[in-house]
């Protein structure tokens, strides 16, 4: 930066861009899923419903999110729920495969494979040739029926049901089936994802599909290009949110800030990044804003380093002992509260930051609950991943 001072942007500012980015405030909200989809990068996608719950948050018309998501995933497939950072289930834009593929799946995929040769090895399961064997097959199965389940396929390739123990002796030890092993290896490896659902859109039960074709990108421009998406979307962050949101190591991260060209700015934790050109204050929209976000929110997972839109006291009640996020209530940019459906249907919800929150806020979280009630409609929703507020909602416990 030529040696001038680095701008300073604070709590209130990150809050106006999250708003704003996040397509969260009313006049940022979305005309469909893949506007979504392409302005967050990914949306969790461990709990599929969390994934139609993200996006309806976030359209101008929720009445549309079921039809409309089960649209883009399954009907003109230009979003796709693959393995992305972390090694975790996201849903992603599907122009985006071949990047999140080169940037962050080729390592933990080849870790994946060597595993399953090893576990294999060790149970005097066959070897990698009589893998690759049943691997093709099953592919080219897949690739006939469309979308198929793991028993669907081993139909059609018997081998996929031999299965192995794994890790004889130990506390942990286990009977694998190779169909289940070797489907989650050729996910990380970009071959397959996650099809259509066996049940509502809140199933966790779904169809395999072979991947969409994507080219084979180099791993230094894919980080490079993923970096700069996702910072134009949740910038500034620090480097440790980059590593942590990215999985990759540090040095990979600096190498990709270096190729955009990333510009530093000045944080309360320290020294941020924003893509190139984006250091100019960002104007606050015309009205404060309300949100019911779901569990493993793309949002509220988005930053590592969390204190300027949620209080450090707030998380034992919102978070799961692994770090999973349950549902939250926002107001104006920060998380100030959670909610939960009752078996009955009821969308509940709790201020647990009361200094935060008067009339105006009250009355535009109640709105966000009657919108996303009115969607809803009689689909029972139970988070993956429960939390300590979610839970005591849900049994209505009222404090």
């Amino acid at each position: 930066m030529g040696g001038r001072a680095q701008r300073y942007i604070g709590v209130a500012e990150r809050r106006v861009r999250l708003g704003l980015r996040q397509r969260l405030t009313g006049q940022a909200r979305a005309g469909t899923p893949e506007e979504v989809a392409g302005s967050l990068v990914a949306l969790h996608g461990t709990d599929p419903a969390a994934v139609y719950l993200a996006v309806g948050a976030r359209l101008a018309d929720p009445a549309r999110t079921v039809a409309e998501t089960g649209r883009a995933l399954y009907d003109d497939r230009s979003l796709v729920r693959m393995h992305g950072m972390r090694h975790t289930v996201f849903v992603f834009p599907t122009a985006l495969t071949a990047v999140v593929h080169a940037s962050t799946g080729l390592a933990v995929a080849a870790r994946e494979r060597a595993a399953l040769l090893k576990a294999m090895a060790a149970a005097g399961a066959p070897d990698a040739a009589w893998l690759k064997e049943v691997e093709d097959s099953a592919l080219a199965a897949l690739a006939r029926r469309g979308q198929a389940t793991a028993a669907e396929l081993a139909q059609d390739e018997p081998r996929l049901r031999e299965q192995f123990v794994y890790a004889a002796g130990r506390s942990y030890e286990g009977l694998h089936t190779v169909s289940t092993r070797l489907l989650k290896v050729l996910g990380v490896e970009g071959k397959v994802v996650r099809g259509r659902p066996l049940g509502s859109w809140t199933s966790s039960q779904f169809r395999w599909a072979v991947a969409p074709e994507h080219p084979e990108l180099d791993p230094a421009q894919a980080q490079a290009e993923l970096l700069r998406l996702w910072l134009a979307a949740c910038g500034p962050a620090t480097e440790a949110d980059l590593k942590w949101w990215t999985g990759w190591r540090v040095t990979d991260v600096r190498r990709a800030l270096a190729a955009i060209g990333a510009q530093p700015v000045s944080l309360d934790e320290g020294t941020g990044y924003v893509t190139d050109g984006d250091v100019d204050e960002v104007a606050a929209p015309g009205e404060p804003w309300a949100a019911l976000l779901p569990a493993l929110d793309p949002t509220a997972m988005g930053w590592q380093q969390r204190d300027w839109y949620l209080a450090p006291q707030l998380r034992p009640r919102l978070f799961d002992r692994s770090g999973n996020v349950g549902p939250t209530v926002w107001w104006n940019g920060r998380v100030v509260g959670g909610w939960a459906q009752r078996p009955d249907g009821e969308i509940v919800w709790r201020i647990l930051d009361e200094d935060e929150v008067g009339r105006e806020a009250l009355a535009a979280i109640e709105k966000e609950a009657e919108r996303l009630s009115g969607w809803v409609g009689t689909t029972r929703i139970t988070p993956r991943f429960r939390t300590p507020l979610e839970k005591e909602l849900a049994a209505g416990q009222d404090v």
